[in-house]
């Protein structure tokens, strides 16, 4: 029998700690000198201020994704949540730890662990593609192939 609601969680804590571990593993490298060869030593300073800016919003996205538009009441009522943030983008909470870990890494000042975000953005593309949008997609069919077309999974659009 096929569940009528999907997964409040869906995939999440798979991305997300896959992410942490990925965003440690990168500090500690720099930590124990590994990546001496692409510190940004002139750019300290803006890439402390870049990096904390990252993680504000990625902040700023979770909490509206999940406290203000109360996400895991919507997936638990079944419904397909297309305004608000999801409006805008199609997966805010995966944004958020993007930006989140993405932002911590930059504070590193260290070119090489640019590298990570985008594994980070690869591995939630190829997670999505074979979760959660085939649940979507089962559970309502033609609104979330239209819903597709107008929001980006992880980039956010803004409509004028």
């Amino acid at each position: 029998m096929k569940k009528n609601t999907l997964p409040v969680f869906g995939v999440g804590p798979i991305y997300v700690v896959s992410c942490l571990l990925l965003t440690v593993l990168g500090l500690f490298l720099k930590k124990k000198g590994f990546l001496n060869g692409g510190d940004l030593r002139g750019l300290k300073s803006v890439a402390i201020i870049i990096g904390f800016l990252l993680i504000f919003v990625g902040v700023a996205l979770w909490i509206y994704a999940v406290i203000i538009q109360r996400i895991s009441r919507e997936i638990s009522s079944g419904n397909l949540v297309t305004t608000g943030i999801y409006s805008v983008v199609r997966n805010p909470i995966y944004l958020a730890f993007l930006c989140v870990c993405t932002g911590i890494l930059i504070t590193a000042h260290n070119v090489y662990l640019l590298v990570f975000p985008i594994l980070f953005y690869i591995f939630l593309t190829v997670l999505m593609k074979r979760t959660e949008e085939k649940w979507l997609l089962d559970k309502f069919g033609a609104d979330y192939i239209e819903y597709c077309k107008h929001v980006n999974r992880i980039i956010p659009r803004f409509r004028h």
